[in-house]
């Protein structure tokens, strides 16, 4: 199960439930991959719903690598996301704010 309190959101893919998590590590790839002006930048993209499929595959992306996945990017792409691009955008998004959000804490 997915620890919210630690920033975890699960997600399954090719039928394998994984934890994603964005590790400060998974976060500064994470802006390289999307040449970010900032972290700050692609959250707003998320809350204004300006993101692209390219957001979402690079955050679900970097959300594995800080949760240990080692696959190839190559798999990723190719990969079958139970719930299909919604439960991808909501994780992505989830993942964002569990990032930078303490669990229980309003805004």
């Amino acid at each position: 199960m997915a620890n919210p309190w630690a920033g975890e959101v699960a997600l399954v893919i090719d039928g394998e439930r994984r934890v994603l998590k964005l590790t400060l590590g998974a976060l500064a790839e994470l802006e390289v991959a999307l040449a970010a002006d900032s972290l700050v930048a692609l959250v707003q993209r998320f809350e204004a719903g300006g993101f692209s499929s390219r957001d979402v595959m690079a955050l679900i992306l970097a959300g594995l690598r800080g949760g240990g996945w080692q696959g190839e990017d190559g798999v990723l792409m190719n990969a079958e996301i139970e719930g299909g691009p919604m439960a991808a955008a909501r994780a992505a998004a989830e993942l964002l704010a569990r990032a930078f959000v303490v669990p229980g804490e309003t805004g």
